[in-house]
């Protein structure tokens, strides 16, 4: 697992720590961003393996960068994992329909978010 990239987009700082020490503790290489532009320029210059996406971000959300991401040509099959503190079903569906691959309600749970990232990574 070592070298596997995951890049984090979350504009909660609490919440991007605590993402990137749980994915560190499992050898996994992070990238960092705050908002939705500077992860899709992340994402197109490092290729990550997979991207964990916050849904409400400031300025552009998270439905439409995971769209932007998925359009590139280098980056469409890259697997994209919403957190998100909205729990309604209509927007799971909406993430869903966007190209997410998972859908994880936050607080985020460390074993469902790790059960998630290993679908992707055997």
């Amino acid at each position: 697992m070592e070298d596997k990239t995951i890049l984090v987009i979350e504009d909660d700082m609490l919440n991007l720590k605590l993402l990137k020490v749980w994915l560190q503790t499992k050898s996994y290489a992070v990238l960092e961003a705050e908002t939705a532009e500077a992860g899709i320029q992340l994402a197109r210059k490092h290729k990550p393996d997979l991207i964990l996406m916050d849904i409400q971000l400031p300025g552009m959300d998270g439905i439409e960068a995971t769209k932007q991401i998925l359009n590139h040509s280098d980056l469409k099959n890259t697997p994209i994992i919403a957190v998100s503190s909205h729990g309604m079903k209509e927007d799971k569906e909406k993430a869903l329909a966007a190209g997410v691959k998972e859908y994880i309600i936050k607080p985020i749970d460390k074993k469902i978010l790790f059960n998630a990232i290993k679908k992707y990574f055997n």
